[in-house]
């Protein structure tokens, strides 16, 4: 498609520096990064612990500290940020199209069916924990509430939002009642026996081809499963959120100081609080299946204020000009969220697969983190190296050359 012969002046082409909104690349790159904290458990251990950590490895002393850290910090709070960040990302393209009296569907749906093929490509071949697909699918929908006003964008996001808690309630009041070969089933795969385990961890730490068999299961799992159940309409709605947070300045840093330093505070007072009860309830469990569908919901919802809390805090960093260096950091990060993101699945499958060295399922919590930090070190400078030479990431400019159907220039 990119060989095209079709034509595109210069104001159809992608967003240019000047264009670029300062506060959102940041908040990108500050997620970008979050996230690895999330997605080293899936790539170093079996599926079933990113759930339930109880199901594999150990949980006591540091590492013990590690998961609850990152539960309370980390889980669902970057992936919000994500999902916030490309419903803003959706009215943006409209927005400068309508601006340069042009049409944005046919973009749209260009852009957003090379990130379905993306995220087909690498939850199937490299990491079954992707989240392109998710957001390829939800971006079929949410583009035609574009031009909602914010409050009408506020009320659909939130009854969006409500459907995974209530298919939680209804799945755990009927529980009882299910067939015995369901409740095996779930127990199972909430908590895999030995066999199960050593199947997993043997497949991850063998050949590409080994690695198959539970990749193409985790992955078709997530996307038949979780994603009709629960990652749809979290991601849709999350993403309608983020249209209105756009369309009134939240996440251009337009707001006033003293609003983000209450929504800051308030996220965090009342956030961590509940997902820090939803810890003490899960363990007191000890974690039995039983919480499967409960025990989930207290992160669901305090996630949301304590994401509102971080954006609110980059929000005001940006405002104030202050802790430049770390804004330049993240804001390159965040320009090159596409290809880092790829680049933490290349760098962290070359570490934890059996085709590079093949240490899946022998790094506890502790180490995992220290995997991130490195990536990290290794992430900001290069993302910032590059972008001194070039326009976009590898990735970005493929992503931008097939939806445009035009090469884009790349160098500097």
């Amino acid at each position: 498609m990119a060989s095209t012969e079709r034509l595109i002046s210069p104001t159809e082409g992608p967003v240019t520096d000047s264009e670029r909104i300062e506060s959102i690349d940041v908040l990108r790159g500050f997620a970008l990064l979050g996230i690895l904290v999330m997605n080293i458990q899936g790539f170093s251990m079996i599926g079933a612990a990113y759930l339930n950590p109880a199901a594999y490895g150990d949980l006591s002393g540091a590492n013990w500290w590690v998961w609850v850290l990152s539960h309370l910090f980390a889980d669902q709070k970057f992936m919000t940020l994500f999902s916030v960040l490309f419903g803003a990302g959706i009215v943006m393209m409209w927005e400068r199209a309508e601006a340069t009296g042009r049409k944005s569907t046919g973009l749209h749906y260009r852009r957003t069916l090379w990130l379905l093929v993306f995220g087909l490509v690498h939850a199937y071949l490299l990491f079954s924990g992707d989240i392109l697909f998710l957001y390829a699918i939800c971006a079929l929908w949410v583009y035609w509430l574009r031009k909602a006003s914010p409050k009408v964008l506020t009320i659909i996001g939130s009854m969006v939002l409500m459907v995974p808690p209530v298919l939680s309630l209804a799945g755990a009041s009927t529980m009882p009642s299910w067939p015995t070969q369901d409740l095996i089933a779930l127990a199972e795969s909430w908590a895999p026996g030995h066999e199960a385990v050593t199947r997993e961890v043997g497949n991850f730490q063998g050949s590409w081809g080994q690695q198959m068999e539970s990749r193409v299961q985790l992955a078709r799992g997530l996307q038949l499963e979780a994603l009709p159940f629960w990652g749809f309409w979290r991601a849709s709605g999350l993403m309608l959120l983020g249209m209105a947070l756009f369309k009134v300045g939240f996440l251009r840093a337009g707001l006033s100081d003293g609003l983000y330093r209450r929504l800051l505070l308030g996220g965090l007072v009342f956030g961590l609080p509940l997902i820090a009860f939803g810890i003490q309830q899960n363990f007191a469990a000890d974690w039995d299946v039983s919480r499967f569908f409960l025990g989930s919901l207290y992160n669901y919802f305090g996630s949301l204020p304590v994401s509102l809390a971080y954006a609110s805090a980059i929000m005001l960093m940006c405002r104030r000009g202050t802790w430049v260096f770390l804004q330049r950091s993240f804001a390159a990060v965040g320009r090159m969220a596409l290809t880092n993101y790829f680049a933490q699945t290349i760098i962290c499958t070359t570490i934890f697969y059996g085709h590079g060295l093949g240490y899946f399922g022998e790094v506890d919590r502790v180490g995992q983190i220290i995997i991130v930090l490195g990536v990290w070190l290794f992430q900001i400078p290069f993302s910032l190296w590059w972008l001194e030479r070039f326009l976009f990431g590898p990735f970005e400019w493929l992503w931008r050359s097939l939806s445009y159907l035009k090469f884009q220039p790349m160098r500097r």
